[in-house]
């Protein structure tokens, strides 16, 4: 495997990360997972994008641009001949002596590398079950940052209990997000989602799936919704970089509809790929 470190590609056994790294000791970095499709990155702009709110709203000084990053991603998928998964793309402050303000002098750290990544064909075809979870973690949940205790707490939680997703709640009437998706529902015929402020993640694929109602003139609303709501939807999907589009059939053994993946997310799946070589959605 070939990763990229700093600005240099190596061999994995050669990356090296210091023990002072603030990614390893405050979890003070931000991150990308980015999708390839026959060789290409699936909307990589739109991810460079985010990458730069993260570090601007995390205060991290790293340029994109002045560093090259998108072709160096692009080298690195060449390198490692990825026709079908993705690159992991970690950016964190830097190393310097463990004190927890931002160190005066230090460099990011930069470590990307390709990913083993597969359709979750079974998944989108019969639904998946998901649990509800309480909303524990910070108040910016839209910096993609390296912070994700309370995250994986909520997905094993939910393998714990037998389902593939947890769906954040922070009181009965917010409804926020799923673990590592976004949570959409579908109430008489509009898809609805929780807006992108500082509750959630604006995910890419949420960009897209936005991107695919419109072309498919199917009603796209962003409001904040509540448990009785997910729970009485027609439908109920979760969205991500992996997962792609995703029906949730159950919730805490409460079925979605009729128990069955329904008619909008079956169109939304259908047309997924019909657009996915658009370079850029914002």
């Amino acid at each position: 495997m070939i990763v990229l470190m700093q600005n240099e590609f190596v061999e994995r056994d050669q990356c090296l990360i210091d023990i002072e790294d603030r990614a390893n000791q405050f979890g003070d970095g931000v991150y990308e997972v980015i999708r390839i499709y026959d060789g290409e990155c699936f909307l990589l702009d739109d991810h460079m994008k985010r990458l730069e709110y993260s570090l601007r709203e995390a205060q991290i000084d790293y340029n994109l641009d002045q560093h090259h990053l998108k072709d160096l991603l692009l080298e690195l998928a060449k390198k490692n001949g990825v026709h079908d998964g993705g690159i992991y793309l970690q950016i964190s402050r830097g190393s310097a002596t463990r004190s927890h303000p931002f160190p005066k002098e230090a460099t990011p750290t930069v470590i990307a590398y390709p990913l083993n990544i597969s359709r979750p064909l079974e998944a989108q075809k019969n639904g998946v079950k998901a649990t509800l979870y309480q909303d524990i973690r910070w108040l910016r949940c839209d910096i993609k940052s390296l912070n994700l205790l309370g995250n994986i707490m909520a997905k094993q939680h939910a393998l714990d209990v037998g389902a593939f997703e947890a769906i954040f709640y922070r009181d009965y009437n917010h409804v926020t997000e799923g673990s590592s998706t976004n949570v959409f529902i579908v109430k008489d015929g509009v898809i609805k989602t929780h807006p992108a402020n500082n509750y959630i993640l604006n995910g890419i694929t949420r960009l897209y799936i936005q991107y695919l109602a419109e072309q498919l003139n199917i009603p796209f609303e962003e409001t904040v919704l509540t448990v009785e709501e997910v729970k009485h939807a027609d439908e109920v999907f979760i969205s991500s970089t992996t997962s792609e589009v995703i029906s949730v059939v159950e919730v805490d053994e409460q079925p979605i509809g009729n128990g069955q993946p329904g008619p909008i997310v079956t169109q939304l799946l259908d047309e997924f790929f019909n657009y996915h070589r658009i370079t850029s959605l914002t």
